[in-house]
């Protein structure tokens, strides 16, 4: 007797084409021949919710009320557990995770355990991502146990990564494939043995061409996280536990 196949809710819109990017992943990841051999997936697709990475840097509204209420409607709906494609709001996991009586998978662990089966060798992994995740040590955090040192660009090159991210969220462009794997082999100059792409819009202008050509193995947490998705879907993976309840002030008008 087959598994049952779980509802997989995706806590999106941050940004549109990077949450279609994440969708793709997982149509292509389940293995299918007709439309009933595909996944159910709740989507809710909400580019509202304010900037992550501005509020992280002091100078934006806090977006745990958006999230925390997106999260909500999608355990109400009818997923059996969550995902969140994108990397800076994994800074407010702790809100998010502890609102909803569901299981939510965390990007940057499940990209540290892929890493580590891919190259468990590297000790220094270089990060692309919004200054904001940088800031709140996400992948330090979850690269710690494997005990691995995340690397992060000087100044310069997180400004120009941030102004990348930013050009990508306005539409993908040729001249952003260029820029990123500019800043892949600033990062491996620093001694980076690997690179992670932190932020869902990277793997947007990325191809595997490009790839191909970068000087260290690049690393994908969106796919990290898609192939996690799917091998719970399809209830080939162990169950995550839960991660709360957690009291937040923030949430509170929510109630």
């Amino acid at each position: 007797m087959s598994a049952p196949r779980r509802t997989i809710g995706v806590l999106g819109g941050m940004g549109p084409w990077a949450t279609l990017d994440f969708f793709g992943r997982l149509l292509r990841l389940t293995p299918a021949a007709r439309d009933q051999d595909h996944l159910r997936i709740l989507i809710d697709n909400n580019p509202a919710v304010p900037d992550r990475s501005a509020f992280l840097l002091g100078h934006g509204e806090d977006p745990t009320p958006w999230l925390v209420a997106g999260a909500r409607g999608l355990a109400a709906a009818g997923a059996d557990f969550l995902t969140i494609p994108c990397n800076t709001a994994h800074a407010f996991y702790p809100a998010i995770a502890g609102s909803v009586p569901i299981p939510v998978l965390h990007m940057m662990e499940e990209a540290a355990a892929a890493a580590a089966r891919a190259h468990p060798q590297a000790r220094r992994i270089g990060l692309l991502a919004t200054a904001g995740t940088v800031r709140a040590g996400l992948y330090a955090r979850a690269f710690a146990p494997y005990g691995v040192e995340i690397v992060v660009p000087d100044a310069p090159d997180q400004a120009a990564t941030d102004a990348l991210i930013a050009a990508i969220k306005a539409g993908p462009r040729p001249e952003h494939r260029r820029q990123a794997a500019a800043l892949v082999q600033a990062l491996a100059a620093q001694g980076a043995e690997a690179v992670v792409l932190g932020c869902t819009e990277l793997p947007l202008v990325l191809a595997a061409d490009v790839l191909a050509r970068a000087p260290v193995p690049v690393l994908d947490a969106t796919e990290a996280l898609a192939r996690r998705a799917v091998a719970l879907a399809l209830g080939e993976a162990e169950w995550p536990p839960l991660r709360g309840p957690i009291p937040l002030a923030s949430a509170e008008a929510l109630e």
